[in-house]
């Protein structure tokens, strides 16, 4: 089911998005070489300690997962695409390292993910993470009143079709409120003019990802993390957005 947001219940969720950022910003700043995933998954659990949050992932277990998640970030390194689980193994110079992070403020969700390089980056990982952030902002600008999802979807697409990337269309954006993932699904690809009408009060989580050379991927054997068919990096970016009347609203903001 569907569910929109009055202005007020947007201005609840802030405080959500602020906290998100945070994570993020002291998650991606503590990511240097020799530092173990373990650490950063630590570091956000005493932030949402200290905050009184509530964690979305740690007993989070939904079909495609082989176990409830265990930990409070996702943490994808290099050929890890989605779902990271957090585990005993420290960056190294080079590492492409994808942070995705949800959890409740006061009962409300907001949902982030942005793709960092540790120590000396890639040409070609750059040039991955710049396209994953321009599709994001290109759908976020389509995310107003009167659009179609299609809008959003296509702007993710022609993002990657420009750089030559494939799309994986199994996973995307979703709706995001009091739970962390509801309807509707956001694909990362899709036609301009169709899809669902968008209005003032819906919220999503907008998080375009791709992978370099293929839109193929398989599950780890710790039952979570999605690896790249072919080994191949991904980069994976997101923000939570509220459509208003005054156009769109990034909750999740690092700046």
């Amino acid at each position: 089911m569907i569910e929109l947001r009055t202005p007020a219940e947007i201005d609840q969720m802030r405080p959500a998005g602020r906290f998100i950022a945070s994570v993020l910003r002291a998650t991606s700043a503590a990511a240097s070489v020799g530092t173990n995933l373990l650490d950063l998954d630590a570091l956000a659990h005493d932030m949402i300690r200290a905050e009184g949050a509530k964690s979305c992932y740690i007993d989070y277990h939904p079909s495609f997962g082989g176990s409830p998640f265990g930990k409070v970030i996702c943490t994808s390194v290099n050929d890890a695409a989605l779902h990271g689980l957090p585990h005993d193994y420290r960056l190294r110079d080079g590492d492409m390292l994808s942070l995705d992070f949800a959890a409740s403020v006061d009962g409300w969700v907001c949902d982030s993910a942005v793709t960092i390089i540790v120590g000396t980056p890639r040409p070609e990982d750059l040039a991955l993470i710049e396209v994953a952030e321009r599709g994001l902002a290109a759908a976020i600008r389509q995310a107003r009143p009167g659009n179609r999802m299609g809008d959003i979807s296509a702007a993710i697409g022609d993002a990657a079709a420009d750089a030559g990337y494939p799309v994986n269309l199994d996973f995307g954006g979703h709706g995001v409120g009091r739970t962390m993932h509801g309807d509707p699904h956001v694909p990362n690809d899709g036609r301009p003019g169709r899809g669902l009408k968008l209005r003032a009060g819906l919220v999503v989580a907008i998080e375009p990802w791709f992978i370099s050379d293929t839109d193929e991927v398989y599950t780890d054997d710790d039952g979570w993390t999605l690896r790249s068919r072919t080994g191949s990096r991904a980069a994976h970016v997101e923000h939570t957005v509220a459509i208003t009347a005054n156009g769109p609203v990034v909750l999740t903001a690092r700046d």
